[in-house]
């Protein structure tokens, strides 16, 4: 048999291994994955290039004597003839596995998706078509003032589909793409970073993005020495992504219920219904968001996810909506499956994957920059790492440029620090928001790329410790 002769649609391949399944129940995932790439250094283009690749995900259950126990196998680039030893292994790591305590009937009566049938969407390299040459005129234009640009730009385009045997065939199409630039000064010793998000590089103003890079960079002429302490502190969109995406990873109502996270109530149950915020802030997600849409369904490839822990492979399927996660500063709901809802007492509400929070501002950041008497300009934060669950005491490092702003101005940069603080603490302790924009955290956005936030205002944000590095 030829590799054309023996290629499989995915949707074949959900159905093949449905039909060739003997467990009580199945659930198969096809995901197929199509990139491109553009990689760039010191102004000029170093490599690219375009991929594909496939994966197939089989969940059985069976009937372990004392509930359903369930096993799941995933392989990468699975031909026809690998379909069934896939859903084999599935149903042997199901027998051999103990109950689930999750065990919930399977999601049934899911209208099914218009497209299921046709073929993957894909991506390739001209995607870049108008953003290329652009991006060539801003390496000419950065080299004439004395700066060098370092880079990727990436495009992705994911197909799920998703089959189960009570009848789901439900599909997604998520385009997610990304551009980072990093600006250097001639000798180095500068430096200033951004990343943006973007569906299809149509939206991505190259050149403003330098602009913005070289104004940093002359910010960074002045260098201005700052003991650690408490400043005011205005976060960026992308940093305010950093530290929520963070935050929404660990709010799984059951550790929040059983007093393990930030979320947990002195004496037992959750927070929900408490005040977090003193401001009008609503974090909420939406997978009709513009902008950031997501997948409108849950897609749960594993039984545990380090990434959104909680989550349950029995929920594959469940229609997902708007949840508002705070409404208005006060607390209404955290992530939940079918399972810990009824443990929690609190509705099913999956995760999903996107972010948005909204504060009513209507200010940028050089608006508030304005609107400052003293105080720090952060641009991105780095290395962020939990070191208290119980308050979600985070620390981490700034990074390629922290400013200081004086009268209304920026007056020049500043040493890197660590910082110590919460997520949650910050909400409470946030003075204003401005606009909220859709943005790209530098830490987590390779892992949960579509948020939308505003520039918060801090007060007393504590930077631990100087810090060196650019």
């Amino acid at each position: 048999m030829t590799a054309s002769q023996n290629a499989i649609a995915p949707h074949e391949t959900v159905e093949r291994a449905l039909e060739l399944s003997r467990a009580e129940g199945t659930v198969v995932i096809a995901d197929e994955v199509s990139t491109a790439n553009l990689r760039f250094a010191a102004n000029g283009l170093t490599t690219n290039g375009v991929t594909r690749g496939r994966s197939l995900t089989v969940i059985a259950t069976v009937d372990g004597g004392q509930g359903a126990a369930v096993g799941v196998v995933s392989r990468g680039a699975v031909t026809r003839e690998e379909i069934e030893p896939l859903v084999r292994a599935a149903e042997e790591a199901a027998r051999t596995s103990p109950s689930a305590e999750d065990a919930r009937p399977l999601v049934e009566d899911v209208p099914a998706s218009a497209d299921f049938t046709e073929a993957p969407a894909e991506t390739d390299s001209s995607v870049f078509a108008a953003f290329a040459p652009a991006l060539g005129e801003t390496f000419a234009r950065a080299a004439a003032s004395g700066r060098e640009l370092f880079g990727f730009a990436s495009h992705e385009v994911t197909s799920t589909y998703l089959g189960t045997s009570t009848g789901l065939r439900l599909r997604h199409d998520q385009p997610t793409g990304s551009l980072e630039i990093n600006a250097k000064s001639p000798d180095r010793q500068r430096s200033s970073f951004v990343t943006v998000p973007t569906d299809d590089f149509r939206d991505v103003d190259v050149a403003a993005l330098d602009d913005a890079l070289a104004t940093r960079l002359a910010w960074a002429e002045r260098r201005v020495e700052l003991p650690a302490g408490r400043y005011e502190t205005l976060l960026p969109p992308t940093s305010v992504a950093d530290l929520l995406i963070y935050a929404y990873w660990m709010s799984d109502a059951r550790n929040a219920h059983e007093g393990r996270n930030v979320f947990s109530r002195p004496g037992g149950g959750t927070r929900v219904g408490e005040r977090l915020s003193r401001l009008p802030l609503t974090l909420a997600s939406d997978p009709a968001a513009p902008g950031v849409t997501a997948a409108p369904f849950a897609v749960v490839h594993a039984t545990t996810d380090a990434f959104a822990p909680g989550v349950s492979v029995f929920d594959n399927g469940l229609p997902l909506e708007r949840t508002e996660w705070i409404s208005e500063g006060v607390l209404r709901q955290l992530p939940t499956n079918r399972y810990t809802a009824g443990l929690t007492g609190l509705p099913v509400a999956p995760f999903a994957g996107n972010l948005l929070l909204e504060g009513g501002g209507t200010r940028s950041m050089e608006e508030l920059v304005a609107d400052t008497e003293r105080g720090l300009l952060i641009t991105t934060l780095w290395y962020i790492r939990e070191v208290d669950p119980k308050t979600l005491l985070l620390t981490g490092l700034t990074r390629d440029g922290v400013y200081l702003v004086e009268g209304g101005e920026v007056v020049g940069v500043v040493n890197n620090f660590r910082f110590n603080e919460s997520p949650i603490d910050l909400l409470g302790r946030a003075t204003e928001a401005g606009r909220t924009e859709r943005c790209r955290s530098r830490e987590w956005g390779e892992y949960f790329p579509r948020t939308a936030m505003p520039a918060l205002r801090i007060p007393e944000f504590n930077m631990s410790s100087v810090s060196p590095g650019v």
